[in-house]
């Protein structure tokens, strides 16, 4: 069973940035496919980036592009989220999850999912 732990959400004031991180529990993070996702308070989870277990192909929201990245260190079992220009619209709890699948913007392909960590951009 993979296991992942988010971390790096706050508060932060619009313009500011955050680096979330979502690190994995086995040997085997490596070998998947791993998608940051936010739901905002009275809707739905929605896709915001992916990479492939390389790190080499990335996929992004219209709503982030150029103002997020995703990157991911395997030598660390950890996938990042770095996030620039926040916007309050950007405010929602952000999970990372991964799939055996490539990188996609759908929520019923990922087979592990970490708690999420909350962040709120204030204007």
């Amino acid at each position: 069973q993979v296991q992942l732990v988010e971390s790096g959400g706050g508060l932060v004031q619009a313009g500011g940035s955050l680096r979330l991180s979502c690190a994995g529990s086995k040997g085997t993070f490596r070998l998947y496919a791993t998608g940051w996702f936010r739901q905002a308070s009275g809707k739905e989870r929605e896709f915001v980036a992916g990479c492939s277990w390389s790190g080499t192909n990335t996929l992004y929201a219209d709503s982030v592009k150029g103002r997020f990245t995703i990157s991911r260190d395997n030598s660390k079992n950890t996938v990042y989220l770095q996030m620039n220009s926040l916007k309050p619209e950007d405010t929602a709890l952000y999970y990372c999850a991964e799939t055996l699948t490539s990188a996609t913007e759908v929520v019923s392909s990922y087979n592990y999912w970490g708690q999420g960590t909350q962040v709120t951009v204030s204007s």
